[in-house]
């Protein structure tokens, strides 16, 4: 009797660890500790390959080549891998995800949560050979190219003020590359993410690639990764969030509804809640 005391305090003290970035505690936050999802298959080593999907729903099928299908076949480290920090140190809240992706965390810190994202989205672009279409603004409105980038032009930035000069060589490596995405890292973030893209104003219309987001500084934002459908046409999907400060890009189970986690029902406008953060209203953004 006193163990089981003893692990309903600590469950209630855990809970009261975890608040939201406005303030809010996470109510469910300590569930994920004691419950464990029916939709894990753990030796799944991709997206899609580690989630199964719930009774009477069917599993999107995007075509091959597509952003959503990259998504969906995402790699993934063994399950019960950590979500680690960019200073190499575990996370302190190990609990709410049910896989990490194999997307590296550079040590500088710079790679938030916004940032996996595009960087995601980036390396898919380099990696189907459309190198022409990588590019993000910055919070000031500028677009910022690879392209431009890799040819040597560098911004020049005073106040809101943005102009690009040729001031460095050529350089096409993947090397240079990757210091193109830090400069993105810098000047973008969810506020430009959130005035650049097109907005997804309803559920159905929602696929994988989308991100629910909340603009600001530094806001938040997460990624849909799969998605089911069952007869009537309801939709589930699946979320990954890299995170602020830097960490690895996880899987996030659901705290609101363990019946279905990893899996999340959305509604436009609602409320979200997800492991250690509360978006307030849901509003959904689309890369080009």
């Amino acid at each position: 009797m006193k163990k089981y005391i003893l692990a309903l305090v600590l469950i209630g003290a855990v809970s009261l660890l975890f608040f939201t970035k406005k303030g809010k505690v996470v109510k469910d936050t300590a569930l994920t500790y004691v419950i464990t999802p029916d939709y894990i298959q753990k030796e799944g080593n991709t997206v899609m390959a580690r989630i199964l999907v719930p009774d009477n729903y069917t599993r999107t099928n995007y075509e091959g080549g597509t952003f959503p299908k990259y998504l969906q076949e995402y790699a993934l480290k063994e399950y019960g891998a950590e979500v680690i920090n960019y200073d190499g140190s575990p996370y302190g809240y190990q609990a709410g995800h049910v896989g990490v992706l194999e997307v590296p965390v550079p040590d500088n810190g710079l790679q938030q949560c916004a940032d996996a994202l595009m960087r995601i989205r980036a390396e898919y672009l380099w990696d189907k050979g459309q190198k022409d279409k990588i590019g993000f603004n910055f919070t000031s409105g500028h677009y910022c190219s690879w392209s431009k980038y890799a040819v040597g032009y560098r911004p020049k930035i005073n106040g809101n003020k943005v102009t690009f000069h040729k001031t460095a060589r050529a350089d096409t490596s993947k090397a240079n590359f990757y210091k193109y995405l830090n400069l993105i890292y810098t000047y973008a973030g969810t506020q430009s993410l959130y005035s650049e893209l097109p907005k997804i104003s309803e559920v159905e219309k929602l696929e994988v690639g989308d991100m629910l987001v909340t603009p600001g500084f530094p806001g938040h934002i997460i990624m849909i990764v799969d998605k089911a459908t069952d007869e009537n046409g309801d939709n589930l999907f699946i979320f990954a969030q890299g995170n602020t400060p830097a960490q690895s890009v996880h899987i996030l189970k659901n705290p609101s509804d363990l019946s279905i986690s990893p899996w999340y029902e959305l509604e436009m406008g609602a409320a979200v809640q997800i492991p250690a953060y509360y978006f307030n209203t849901s509003q959904f953004i689309r890369f080009k």
